[in-house]
Parts: C-alpha cells; sequence; structure tokens
C-alpha cells in the first residue's frame, strides 16, 4: 500500500490543497492563518463561509495572548489541544469541568458542568481569552457573565458544536451588544478541535 508517511511531506500537501480548494479572498491577510488552521482541523474547505470575526479580534487575542493572559476552556478537550509550546507567555489554560464547584452549580441549578465551570472562572474572565468548543450551554452562560458582571474577556473563541443550541448560542455571541471581541463559526459546526486550532493559530500569529 502506497501513502504518504513523512509527516512533513503530509503537512505541506495538507496546505497546498487547502490553497488550491479555499476561497479565502474575504479575509484580512491576518485572518487568513486561522481560516486555514480551522479548516485542517476539520476537513472542510467551505466551514470559511461561516466563519467570521468581529472587528480587531484577531489584534485583541495576540495582544491578549502576548501580555500572559489565561486561555479559559469550556472542556478538557479544547485544553489538550492547545500546544503550550507555542504559548508566548508560558499563558495558563485553565478548565474547571470537574470542579467540584462546578458541579454544585450543575446541581443546583438544573444546568450542565460546562456552565458550571464558565462560573467558576468568572472571576479569571477579565481580560482572558475564552474558547469554547463542545457545550452551548458555556457560551450561553458566559454570555449572561459578561452581562450581570461588566467583566469583559479579551475575546472569545466560539465554536461550540451540535444540534441544541449551537447556532443558537453562536448568533448570540455575533451579535452581542456588549462589547465581546469574538470568533466564531456559524451554525451547527464547530468542535474542540477546531476551537484549539484557533487558539494555536493565534498564539502562532504573536510571534510572527
Amino acid at each position: 500500500m502506497t501513502y504518504l508517511k513523512r509527516p512533513a511531506d503530509i503537512y505541506r500537501q495538507s496546505f497546498s490543497i487547502i490553497e488550491q480548494e479555499a476561497d479565502l479572498r474575504r479575509f484580512n491577510p491576518d485572518q487568513v492563518p486561522l481560516a486555514v488552521r480551522l479548516i485542517h482541523a476539520c476537513g472542510m474547505t467551505d466551514i470559511v463561509d461561516d466563519l467570521s470575526f468581529s472587528p480587531h479580534a484577531m489584534a485583541a487575542g495576540t495582544k491578549a495572548l502576548a501580555h500572559g493572559a489565561p486561555i479559559l476552556c469550556d472542556t478538557m478537550m479544547v485544553a489538550h489541544g492547545i500546544i503550550r509550546a507555542r504559548l508566548p507567555a508560558s499563558n495558563d489554560v485553565l478548565c474547571a469541568l470537574d470542579d467540584p464547584a462546578a458541579r454544585r452549580f450543575a446541581q443546583e441549578r438544573e444546568h450542565t458542568r460546562s456552565a458550571g465551570g464558565m462560573h467558576v472562572l468568572a472571576p479569571q474572565m477579565e481580560g482572558a481569552v475564552i474558547a469554547i468548543g463542545n457545550a452551548p450551554t458555556a457560551l450561553f452562560h458566559l454570555l449572561e457573565i459578561v452581562a450581570e458582571t461588566g467583566i469583559r474577556p479579551a475575546l472569545v473563541v466560539g465554536m461550540p458544536v451540535g444540534f441544541v443550541g449551537a447556532a443558537e448560542s453562536k448568533q448570540a455571541l455575533a451579535h452581542n451588544d456588549l462589547g465581546v471581541a469574538f470568533i466564531t463559526v456559524a451554525g451547527r459546526r464547530g468542535g474542540s478541535a477546531m476551537a484549539a486550532a484557533a487558539i494555536n493559530a493565534l498564539a502562532g500569529a504573536v510571534s510572527c
């Protein structure tokens, strides 16, 4: 059986195919590497049709990471997908999904542990980069926290996936009037791999 084996060759050919097949003309030059990383993470070139950035989102995210902002994640899958060696300031990568307080929040409010994780991480949200790749409820509750407290994350990467609440939570993020900078993918598609890929692209952009 013949197939590519060398990692460098696989990497090079993957990105060559993306360049050939994806229409990236509507993106600013600083947004293109992130769009390419998302395509690489999910294998779908048409994902860029649903990708949107708030004004200055890339600058907000890279500046925050360069200054050591923590990265707050809704799930460990997102956290584990972030390449620590690329982080420009040895940034903390935090997920509170398994925190006992998140469990109590979920039980007492009949909510999800993912939302509970956001509740636990609220004291660290000011100026943070937040990556949500799995749970729509985490994104909804994050927006509730921001509205209720005035806390302002530097950037929210909102890419929850699924059939219930995913599209709606991302629409709420994209149309927020809270001044929250965002990167999101409209509709049902998303996922932990894509959220982590977006963070890795932002981290890579800091050193460029």
